[in-house]
Order: structure tokens, then sequence, then C-alpha cells
């Protein structure tokens, strides 16, 4: 099935899509009781000398506007570690510049064959592929799922028996386990990897295929507009889990099947606020609070 022949509306504005020009307003790390306690268990060892720095590449300049991720995919080795989280022969792991929840991942195959093919297409069609994604995916998930729990565990009421346990041992005398003997130790606290979304853009707004991992919050500065949160509140978004797609799946024809200009429903409580996007993102605020307490 190809993908329709309509026009439909980008989700993104021009300014997104100008490069691979990094914002500077990330929110600063805050440890917390894991995190401190794994550093506590690594300080005797000695700490290796830092890389050299990778020399600047010029095929970040070369990517432009709808092709701005072909830069990640070319030379991801010369973008900090705060940018592309990990990279191998098949996929490059990055950040989204202009997330739209707290946490928001990009996903982007290496093979030009793939990477140069419609999402629907590919993930449709593409068995194999398909497959690569779902494991590169849930690799991802686990790592959204994790920094969830560091920036958001302390406030969590599910994760208070596990936080409690942590500063117990944080406070013994003995010796500090191995990061696996103490996640057996813990209690299993919130499952995070429920709360990350995975999927695709019906329509992308970039011409490199790229898969979506997010968490469900919709809590960023950058989600600005109705086309934002319809673009990941609606069919729009297509989850992994739902390809392949039928034939006549209406999500093959976003233009005409208008997503991104339809109603705007809360993705917690399901209110309708219609086209009110400012009155919605104000609600968003208290859902992210209740969210984030659960």
């Amino acid at each position: 099935m190809e993908t329709s022949k309509e026009a439909p509306e980008d989700a993104i504005t021009a300014s997104e899509r100008t490069g691979t020009t990094i914002p500077t307003d990330k929110p600063p790390k805050r440890p917390n009781a894991f995190t401190e306690l794994m550093n506590r268990s690594k300080q005797s060892k000695p700490t290796p000398p830092p890389a050299p720095p990778a020399p600047p590449s010029a095929s970040r300049h070369i990517f432009k506007d709808r092709t701005g991720l072909g830069a990640y995919i070319a030379s991801p080795t010369s973008f900090p570690a705060s940018v592309v989280i990990s990279h191998n022969e098949n996929y490059v792991l990055i950040h989204d510049l202009y997330p739209k929840s707290s946490v928001h991942l990009l996903l982007l195959p290496r093979n030009p064959e793939i990477s140069d093919t419609h999402p629907l297409t590919a993930l449709t069609t593409n068995a194999a592929f398909l497959e690569e994604v779902k494991v590169e995916a849930a690799r991802a998930v686990k790592i959204v799922a994790a920094e969830l729990r560091r920036r958001y565990g302390q406030y969590s009421a599910a994760e208070k028996a596990r936080e409690e346990a942590l500063e117990a041992i944080m406070a013994s005398d003995a010796d500090i386990p191995t990061e696996e003997a103490l996640e057996a130790q813990l209690p299993k606290g919130r499952d995070w990897e429920a709360e990350v979304m995975v999927g695709v853009h019906a329509h992308p707004s970039m011409s490199h295929l790229h898969i979506h991992i997010l968490s469900r919050d919709r809590h960023s500065p950058a989600l600005k507009h109705r086309k934002h949160y319809n673009s990941f509140a609606t069919p729009f978004f297509v989850p992994i889990a739902d390809f392949p797609l039928e034939d006549g799946d209406p999500r093959w024809h976003p233009g005409r099947e208008g997503y991104l200009q339809g109603d705007m429903k809360c993705w917690r409580c399901g209110q309708n606020y219609y086209g009110r996007f400012k009155q919605l993102k104000a609600h968003l605020e208290g859902e992210f609070e209740g969210w984030r307490g659960e």
C-alpha cells in the first residue's frame, strides 16, 4: 500500500527543520539515590583519560531543512554524547532537538535503502526491518524509562518503597552491592517502561526515516501548538505495535483524515479542548504533576 498522494500538513514548523543546531535550554541533570550509590561504588576505580575530541565534520552542514537528520546518520561521532546517545553500524539513537515530552528520543536507521523510505511503507512491507526496529526500540525504551525514574522517582507514590530502600542502603556501612545485586534487593517500583510511547508519524516532517521513543507526559516547552500536540495524540502517531498496517487503514491518508487539525483531547483525562491550545497547555501542567506523582 502506498501512502496518499494528498498533501498532508507537517507537524513541525520550518524553523524546526533548519539543520542540527543544538538548543542550550536542556534541564540540568539531577542526581538520585541510585545514581549516587552507583557513582560512589566506582570512585575507587581509576578514571580513564578523556577521548580526544572528534574532528568537526562538514556533514552536519550539508544536511539542511528536511534532510537535517542525515547529519547524525552520516557522522554520529561528530556530535557530543548529550546529542547522540548511541550508535552502531545500523542505527543511531539521538535526543530530539525539539522534544514534545520531557524525554524524547529518535531512532535513525542508517541503511539508505530503508532510511529514504516512507516509514509506513518500510514497517509494513519489510518484516525483517520491523523486527529489527522492535529490538532496537526496546533498548531505547529502557533508556527513557531509566531517565524517567531518575527525574521523577522521588515524586512517585509507586516508587516510595524503592526510594526508602535505596536510602537505607546508602546510609548503611555495608559494602555497596553491584548494580545487578542492588536491583535484586530493591522493590520493583513503578513500571516506567509502560510510560513510554514508540511509533512513527503518518506524515513525517523530516526526510530520513525516524522512530519516536518518548514519555507520555507531553511536558515540554517545545510543545507549542495544536499540530505539535495532535501529532502525538491522534492516529497521526502510529505505534510500532500496530504494524504491519492493512491496506484499508485510514492512517495511510493523514491529509484526508485531518488528524492535525482535529480536536485536542487531554492524553490523560480525555477532556476535549477543541481548538483552545493555550487552555490545554495550562491543563497539561496539572496533569503532569498528577502523572509524575502516581
